[in-house]
């Protein structure tokens, strides 16, 4: 069984990097069936997005893609550490990397609403 449990969560970012298309409006609707774990994303920016994961202990192994409210397609990686607040909240610190031209990278921290 999984040490954290991220279904039916909401998240929310608290900090990104100049390349990443989250803001603070985007809004994250996470499930979880043993260690996959999905996401859908929107708002902020994000028409819709979608987020597959694997959890093994501590880390997220996470694929996504989006389409922007400009009717850009977008995919890239991530690996996701994953940690608790002093409040209990599941709190995510990513570093990523989008697919395609550029490859940008960046680190995003996200927090369980």
């Amino acid at each position: 069984m999984p040490k954290f449990n991220f279904n039916n969560k909401l998240f929310s970012l608290v900090e990104n990097s100049e390349k990443g298309s989250a803001t603070a409006k985007t809004i994250f609707e996470y499930k979880q069936e043993e260690s996959l774990v999905t996401a859908d994303y929107h708002g902020g920016g994000i028409k819709y997005g979608k987020i597959i994961a694997i959890l093994e202990n501590d880390v997220l192994h996470m694929r996504y893609q989006c389409v922007t409210d400009d009717g850009e397609l977008k995919a890239g990686k991530a690996i996701a550490q994953v940690s608790l607040t002093t409040h209990d909240k599941l709190r995510l610190k990513l570093n990523w990397e989008w697919f395609g031209k550029g490859h940008e990278k960046g680190v995003s921290e996200y927090i369980e609403n």
